[in-house]
């Protein structure tokens, strides 16, 4: 976060002539869970194609719509890969609130969506007033966070998130973490499952987030026992190639218990 902090100030910078930033969402919640429950367990949106490349299309046809609708306009598409401000972005457009997860919130829609940006150069009115916080005096995300990551309302320790430990971390996990992981080997739901918002999570509709052949049939021995070979087919086209085999092999191993 500290690098290109200008940047993720100013959308001027990533965007010549920047003017308007059109914040967007998408839906991956499913209700599909992995059959063997004591298998080590993956986050939600990685059950389908990598979200990246399926929202950046996604994008690039949106920008293609207002060309034909309005006239040329120049812009760019931003999916979690660049130095932008998503979560303040789409505070600031209405899409909800900032929770105490640090997640963004929605009172219709729960907070199981991704965030995106396309940044053009024309001026748009903004008609929308940003959302009020409603997490009230719930505390259930702090009060379930395995490895208690979120150290106050709204503040995370990212060093700490059971999703850092098992796909950015590049060094082993530390050591106090052990039996702390909640069995999650890629990313972590805790804090969204249990969020009193996301009874009014709907289904989502996107084919390529359906989950993948055979992923959530493996059992637990399958993956223990997973092959590099093995994950280059579970794995094509997915946001878990991310943390590589080598990071979800470490992931799997550090879950198991102590001999």
């Amino acid at each position: 976060m500290e690098n290109h902090f200008d940047k993720r100030l100013d959308p001027r910078l990533l965007v010549d002539d920047a003017r308007s930033v059109i914040s967007l969402g998408l839906n991956y919640f499913t209700d599909k869970i992995q059959v063997d429950a004591s298998s080590p367990k993956i986050s939600k949106y990685a059950y389908g194609d990598d979200y990246h490349f399926v929202i950046k299309d996604k994008l690039k046809q949106l920008l293609q719509i207002i060309n034909e609708k309005i006239g040329e306009v120049n812009g760019r598409a931003f999916v979690d890969s660049a130095p932008v401000l998503d979560k303040a972005w789409a505070k600031k457009a209405g899409l909800g609130w900032i929770g105490k997860n640090a997640n963004l919130l929605n009172k219709k829609a729960g907070s199981f969506f991704f965030l995106a940006e396309l940044i053009v150069d024309i001026e748009l009115e903004n008609d929308i007033e940003p959302t009020t916080d409603h997490c009230g005096t719930c505390t259930n995300c702090i009060d379930a966070c395995p490895t208690e990551a979120i150290v106050a309302p709204y503040v995370v320790d990212g060093s700490r998130c059971i999703s850092y430990l098992t796909i950015e971390l590049k060094n082993e996990i530390p050591a106090e973490f052990k039996g702390k992981m909640d069995n999650w080997m890629f990313g972590c739901d805790v804090c969204q499952d249990v969020c009193p918002w996301n009874k009014f999570s709907v289904l989502h509709n996107e084919p390529a987030f359906k989950p993948r052949p055979y992923l959530l049939d493996l059992k637990k021995d399958d993956w223990e026992d997973i092959t590099e070979d093995v994950f280059q087919k579970v794995f094509k086209n997915s946001a878990v190639k991310r943390t590589k085999f080598s990071g979800l092999k470490r992931s799997i191993d550090f879950l198991k218990p102590l001999k």
